[in-house]
């Protein structure tokens, strides 16, 4: 078997990525549009905490943006709107 067939039946085999609580609450969050400030305020805290979780949801869903990001994740099942 050639190694780019490994490697697309190994990835067809891993489920979506799993995400903490917080990420998905902040991921959830950036679907329905907010920024990271809202979310901030929503959850109890700070921007730069939910920045830290929303790149945290981008790299585990290989995504360049978090719009990119939140679209993956209710793609896959991860979060519901």
């Amino acid at each position: 078997m050639s190694r780019v067939a490994k490697l697309t039946n190994s990835s067809a085999i891993q489920g979506p990525p799993t995400l903490s609580l917080r990420e998905k609450e902040c991921i959830l969050w950036t679907a329905q549009g907010k920024s990271s400030w809202e979310i901030g305020v929503i959850l109890g805290i700070s921007k730069y905490t939910v920045d830290f979780h929303i790149k945290n949801v981008m790299r585990k869903f290989n995504a360049t943006s978090r719009t990119a990001a939140a679209i993956k994740a209710v793609h896959c099942g991860t979060i519901e709107l």
